[in-house]
C-alpha cells in the first residue's frame, strides 16, 4: 500500500532513490565518502539468497549484517544459510591473508516468534529489543568471545570496558528474565499466533476477494504473528477506521505518523 505511493511520488519528483528512514538517510551520506561501501540486495520474494550474498562479497568486505525477521512483512531472512556459508568463505580467506568477515543479525523482532540460537544461527554479533518480547524497553547485544567488540563511549571500565556508566540492572535482569520465559513457551504461542493469523487471512479473502493481496511473498518463511496486507483500490486510514474491533496500523511503530 505505501510502497506503490513511494513509488509514485519519487517518480512526480523525478527521484532515483526514495528515502524513508534515516538509517538509510546515514547510509547515503557515508557511503560516497568512500568511509564504507556498503552492497545491498533485493529478492524477489522479499527475502535474500545466501549464495547471493556470498557472491557479493569483495576483498574489502569485512562485515555482513542480515534482518532475521523483518517487521513489516514478517518475511525470515536464510541467516543460517548465510551464517554456514561464511564459514567457507572465511575459510578461504585465511588461505590467502584476507581478514575474516564478521556476520551480524538483527533478531529483535523474531525473538519470542520463532527459535534463535546463535550457533543454530552461525553469527558473530546479535542484537534484540526487550519490548519487542514483553520485556523492559532495552536493547541487547551478543558477541561471541572470539570476536572483536569495541566501545564508542569512554570514560570509565563499566560493563567490561564497553560502556561508561552504571549499568542498569533492573533492565538487564528484566530482558533476561523476558527472554528465558518467551523461550520455554515457543512452541505454544507460535502455534496460537499461526492460528490467529491464518484465521485473519481467512477471513480477509472471504471479506474482499481480489481486493486483497498479502505482503509475504510465496516461497518465504514468515514470522508466525505478523499479517502484511494491501487492499487495491482503498486508503488504509479509511479500513481502519471502519475496523472498530481490530487493533492494526498503516506502518511501522518506528514511523510515528503511521503507528
Amino acid at each position: 500500500m505505501f510502497a506503490s505511493r513511494r513509488v509514485r511520488l519519487a517518480n512526480r519528483v523525478f527521484a532515483t532513490i526514495n528515502v524513508t528512514g534515516a538509517t538509510r538517510a546515514n547510509d547515503l551520506t557515508i557511503g560516497p565518502r568512500g568511509v564504507t561501501q556498503p552492497t545491498e540486495l533485493q529478492g524477489s520474494n522479499g527475502t535474500v539468497s545466501a549464495e547471493e550474498v556470498v557472491l557479493a562479497i569483495r576483498p574489502n568486505t569485512c562485515f555482513v549484517t542480515v534482518m532475521l525477521a523483518n517487521n513489516e512483512t514478517g518475511i525470515l531472512q536464510p541467516v543460517a544459510a548465510i551464517g554456514a556459508l561464511l564459514e567457507g568463505v572465511n575459510a578461504q580467506r585465511k588461505k590467502v591473508g584476507l581478514p575474516e568477515v564478521l556476520f551480524h543479525t538483527d533478531a529483535a523482532q523474531a525473538l519470542g516468534k520463532v527459535p534463535v540460537n546463535v550457533d543454530d544461527l552461525k553469527v558473530d554479533y546479535l542484537s534484540i529489543a526487550g519490548h519487542k518480547f514483553y520485556g523492559p524497553r532495552t536493547g541487547a547485544l551478543y558477541s561471541r568471545a572470539s570476536k572483536p567488540l569495541y566501545p564508542l563511549l569512554f570514560g570509565a571500565g563499566q560493563e567490561r570496558g564497553l560502556r561508561p556508566g552504571t549499568p542498569n540492572t533492573c533492565m538487564i535482569a528484566g530482558v533476561g528474565t523476558a527472554a528465558m520465559l518467551v523461550a520455554k513457551s515457543l512452541d505454544t504461542y507460535h502455534e496460537l499466533m499461526k492460528d490467529a493469523r491464518d484465521y485473519l487471512e481467512e477471513k480477509l479473502k472471504e471479506a474482499f476477494g481480489s481486493l486483497v493481496s498479502f505482503n509475504h511473498r510465496k516461497g518465504a518463511l514468515c514470522l508466525p504473528n505478523t499479517c502484511s496486507v494491501s487492499f487495491t483500490g482503498m486508503k488504509g486510514p479509511e479500513i481502519l477506521a471502519k475496523a472498530k474491533y481490530v487493533l492494526a496500523s498503516t506502518g511501522a511503530a518506528c514511523h510515528h505518523s503511521a503507528a
